[in-house]
């Protein structure tokens, strides 16, 4: 067997060439070969001339190939006599302005020097728009195009911490490049590099398709690196294996991995395709919707187009009751003795004929008909409801299974149900879901962990869908008939709780002292992990 060749990519060098070149002999001696160094970031600093004389006459060379990017400021553009690229000295090369690099072994490098300019034409350290649209339009008409498999540039992608983990002491806000963000979305690429920021970052892996719309495709992942020797000791030489994408099996390159989350850019491009019409106020998670009816996957601006009418798009509101409602806390239908615990925006109550005594329903305050159609603030305190019912439940040996029926209802409510950890795994519950969805011919389908569902059904459209307390979800989308009391079914099925019997709650309903004392002992229990009562 062949091995896979071993790569090394490294952050802004700044003329320390020997302290680079040093650490890369110690870990060539330590795991054996690389065969390239792709460096990102300033390759020189003020303080380069004395070093790299050295190199630049052949009195010494580099260990192994050292591909760099060009200049980010004035003061390095003599060090790079030819802007479409050159060899600087014997094993160090430039690769140039923009272009594609491709390997004897097959890899596909994108490559993009400078920082982001706003002027036209760019400064010989920087790049355009232009620049940009060129280097895609160049790689984009290449037929059956896939993507790449390494992009380099020195800054930062604009919003790749979208999705993410906190950049820690990075401004996310502050930092990086709008064009680069554009270019990482059109390229693909499996790898992304790039350096500046005197940061190590590596973000969890994207996808580059849309979930349930789109065939699956492969990840990318973006790697920052810090500024070689820097004191803190923060990560600037990248080791990592990769097979060209041309040479892969098309199953394993297109594999997910378990953490991989939605795609940081598209976000921020569909803002700026809609700027015009979207509400300043709109959050980021509701600036697209998914087309459901159509085969392919397609974004639907949220403009408020093909929706029945030409008004701009409003921040959420609550919607207009039709008629007497159950589950408005205002409304005097409301069975306020269930009531366990009121938040801001959000109240716990137990289930009405419960299918377990601690069946509890996650609401709304104010009337929203799904999960689709809540405001931030709503989801804010919803998130905060199920992470108080994990640790209570978990206190207890229960883990909670969470189900949304929005088909045939005007108030949202959030089924939470507890199950025992020892009676069931997590995936015995979603194969019971998915066997008996199947037996029903239902299209029952996972959605990744992190995804959200605001992603796969816009407002108004029928669905069911499950959540676990590990996260997991499952979802359908509803076109015609659907079973009012499925997620229930299978819960009480023989595979899970094994309570048949309960499975009609109209069969369940208790008298109102007998409800209230379940209350009261639900409250008692629930008080600890109640955030509500520490506001």
């Amino acid at each position: 067997l062949t091995a896979i060749p071993c790569r090394l990519a490294c952050g802004d060098v700044e003329g320390r060439l020997e302290t680079l070149f040093r650490r890369v002999r110690a870990i060539q001696s330590k795991n054996g070969h690389f065969d390239m160094l792709l460096c990102v970031g300033n390759f020189f600093g003020t303080t380069s001339e004395t070093e790299w004389a050295q190199y630049h006459t052949g009195v010494k060379k580099a260990p192994i190939p050292t591909y760099v990017l060009g200049a980010n400021d004035l003061e390095t553009v003599s060090y790079f006599p030819d802007v479409s690229g050159c060899e600087l000295a014997e094993n160090i090369t430039y690769l140039g302005r923009q272009g594609l690099f491709s390997g004897t072994s097959g890899l596909r490098i994108a490559y993009l020097s400078g920082t982001e300019s706003q002027e036209e034409p760019a400064p010989a350290y920087s790049f355009s728009a232009k620049d940009v649209a060129e280097l895609k339009t160049s790689l984009l008409s290449t037929p059956n195009f896939k993507g790449v498999d390494i992009l380099l540039t020195s800054p930062w992608p604009r919003d790749v911490e979208s999705f993410a983990k906190s950049m820690g002491e990075i401004d996310a806000k502050k930092c990086g490049s709008k064009l680069v963000s554009d270019l990482a979305a059109s390229l693909k690429p499996r790898y992304h590099f790039a350096a500046l920021e005197k940061a190590y970052y590596e973000r969890l892996p994207y996808r580059n398709h849309t979930v349930l719309q789109e065939a699956p495709q492969h990840v990318s992942r973006f790697i920052a690196l810090a500024d070689v020797g820097n004191t803190s000791k923060k990560k600037y030489l990248y080791a990592f294996s990769i097979v060209p994408m041309s040479l892969m099996d098309p199953a394993e390159l297109v594999k997910q991995p378990q953490d991989v989350t939605e795609n940081p850019y598209r976000k921020s491009q569909e803002t700026q395709k809609n700027k015009a019409s979207l509400c300043a106020e709109e959050e980021p998670a509701s600036q697209f919707f998914f087309d459901l009816n159509k085969h392919q996957g397609n974004k639907r601006p949220s403009d408020g187009k093909e929706r029945g009418n030409s008004q701009p798009k409003q921040p959420k509101t609550t919607s207009q009751v039709t008629g007497p409602c159950w589950f408005c806390l205002a409304s005097p239908e409301v069975e306020k003795h269930l009531i366990v615990s009121i938040g801001t925006h959000c109240y716990l109550a137990l289930a009405k004929g419960g299918l377990l005594p601690d069946h509890v329903l996650i609401l709304p305050i104010g009337h929203y008909q799904s999960v689709v159609d809540l405001s931030s603030e709503v989801v804010e305190e919803v998130t905060k409801y199920k992470s108080a019912l994990k640790d209570f439940f978990r206190s207890k040996g229960k883990r909670y299974v969470l189900f949304e029926r929005n088909y045939r209802s005007q108030h949202l409510q959030l089924q939470v149900i507890p199950v025992p950890l020892d009676h069931c795994t997590s995936q015995d519950i979603k194969e019971s879901f998915i066997a008996q969805a199947q037996e029903q011919q239902i299209e029952l389908l996972e959605i990744p962990e992190y995804s959200d569902i605001t992603q796969v059904a816009r407002p108004g459209t029928p669905y069911f869908y499950v959540e676990l307390d590990t996260g997991e979800k499952l979802f359908h989308r509803i076109r015609g008939r659907f079973p009012l009391h499925f997620g229930r079914w299978v819960l009480a099925s023989e595979a899970l709780l094994a309570l048949p019997e309960r499975a009609d709650w109209r069969r369940c309903a208790a008298g109102r002292e007998e409800e209230a004392a379940h209350s009261r002992a639900f409250r008692r229990d629930f008080q600890p992990f109640d955030f509500s009562l520490r506001a």
